[in-house]
């Protein structure tokens, strides 16, 4: 790392790419999660079923989310000279 302050338009530029990333992960997770638990809403499945599809549209979505983020934020890093 170095000690070079950063300018007001690099401060700038983190914060929308933050917001960015927290947005487009938002939009990723709920897309896999309704892609994932869709079924259970639309049809009548055993409660077991039900559940598992939930969970697991919850976990895999709430990763790839994560996994988004993480993404977005070192590709922005990259860019920065």
């Amino acid at each position: 790392m170095t000690t070079k302050r950063r300018s007001q338009a690099d401060r700038d530029a983190m914060t929308v790419e933050i917001g960015y990333a927290l947005l487009s992960a938002f939009f990723l997770g709920a897309v896999v999660f309704a892609a994932v638990a869709g079924p259970a809403a639309v049809w009548h499945l055993p409660r077991a079923v039900e559940k598992s599809l939930v969970v697991a549209g919850g976990a895999i979505g709430g990763v790839l989310a994560v996994i988004r983020v993480i993404h977005v934020l070192r590709q922005h890093g990259n860019r920065q000279p």
